[in-house]
């Protein structure tokens, strides 16, 4: 398994888990991503990593209906990258991205598999459930807020940085750089 196929899949399992455990009435519950309930958050999930794959080529079929099934939908998307992934010749793609020269799996990994740990989180807050981010989760966050710069705080990516104590937990302080509390 190439690495980011390996990254892809070590994101995916806790968040599948996550996703398995929620009940019916939790996808309508807010988010703490304003404006976005649960099941916003796993269509946003889909959604980009569609276009993003789709932009480079990559053909993962029909969209799967979110609103129907969130979980069932989170599955079935994420099988599909999963064996676009395995392909060696995807992931090595390269292309001229937004912070330069890259390849279609050092930006997968850089943002999209950023974007599963972090919107775990989210999820798990919308519906009352623990993320348990583990420490390599963590140090991931924080290298991908290290390196989206100022960008981290552009329109649509993370609220501005919440202040919190030094002596907060360790998930404290890395989701509040995101504008996350708790």
């Amino acid at each position: 398994m190439n690495p980011t196929a390996e990254l892809h899949a070590t994101a995916d399992a806790p968040l599948s888990r996550l996703l398995d455990a929620v009940p019916p009435s939790g996808w309508g519950a807010p988010s703490p991503c304003p404006g976005w309930t649960a099941a916003d958050v796993v269509a946003h999930l889909v959604s980009t990593q569609r276009d993003f794959l789709g932009t480079h080529g990559v053909d993962l079929g029909e969209a799967p209906d979110v609103a129907a099934d969130p979980a069932g939908a989170w599955r079935e998307h994420s099988a599909r990258v999963a064996a676009a992934l395995a392909d060696d010749d995807v992931p090595a793609r390269a292309f001229d991205g937004f912070f330069g020269p890259t390849t279609v799996g050092e930006a997968f990994a850089r943002f999209y598999v950023w974007d599963m740990v972090v919107h775990r989180w989210d999820l798990a807050r919308a519906v009352g459930a623990d993320p348990a981010l583990t420490d390599a989760e963590l140090d991931l966050v924080e290298a991908g807020a290290d390196g989206f710069g100022p960008a981290l705080h552009m329109e649509g990516i993370c609220g501005p940085a919440l202040a919190v104590p030094d002596s907060a937990a360790r998930s404290t302080r890395v989701l509040a750089r995101l504008g996350r509390a708790g």
